[in-house]
């Protein structure tokens, strides 16, 4: 196996996501590899289509970018005590065209995110599909389940 060089982390801002970046900081310290952790926001109210009569629609959207941004530098802060150096990367646009994009244009190695399905709301906010995702990715993809499951025991 060819070490890795070049490792994205896939944030979806959920609580979990500090557990894609624990393997994302721990791989990248084995293999000496940089660090990339992206969170790409999508903007469902910017769909043609829609009229909606909310004023506030733009100061709102640019207040969940903003918490959105600290949210991800906690997690990441949390994870990475030895200070390695990590990019961060925030991008607006349809989430999976962006992450393809940004795995050729850092020439990734290993994308890494969690495996589990997102519900109805975070579908509609985030527009994320797992499986359209790891369909598109050019380089190797490493889920994390948000939970260890648990497998009986039988006898």
């Amino acid at each position: 196996m060819e070490d890795f060089k070049n490792i994205l982390v896939v944030s979806r801002m959920s609580r979990y996501d500090g557990k894609a970046v624990h393997f994302g900081v721990s791989l990248a310290k084995k293999y000496g590899a940089s660090l990339c952790v992206l969170h790409v926001v999508h903007d469902p109210f910017g769909i043609e289509g829609w009229n909606l009569p909310l004023p506030n629609l733009e100061k709102d959207y640019q207040n969940l970018m903003k918490r959105t941004r600290q949210e991800l530098d906690e997690i990441i802060a949390t994870e990475n005590r030895s200070g390695m150096n990590i990019d961060i990367l925030m991008r607006e646009g349809e989430p999976t065209s962006e992450i393809v994009a940004v795995a050729k244009e850092r020439h990734i190695d290993l994308m890494i995110m969690l495996s589990h399905e997102e519900g109805h709301l975070e579908h509609f906010l985030f527009g994320r599909s797992n499986h359209e995702l790891v369909l598109r990715m050019p380089c190797s993809i490493l889920l994390v389940k948000k939970e260890p499951q648990a497998i009986p025991f039988s006898r």
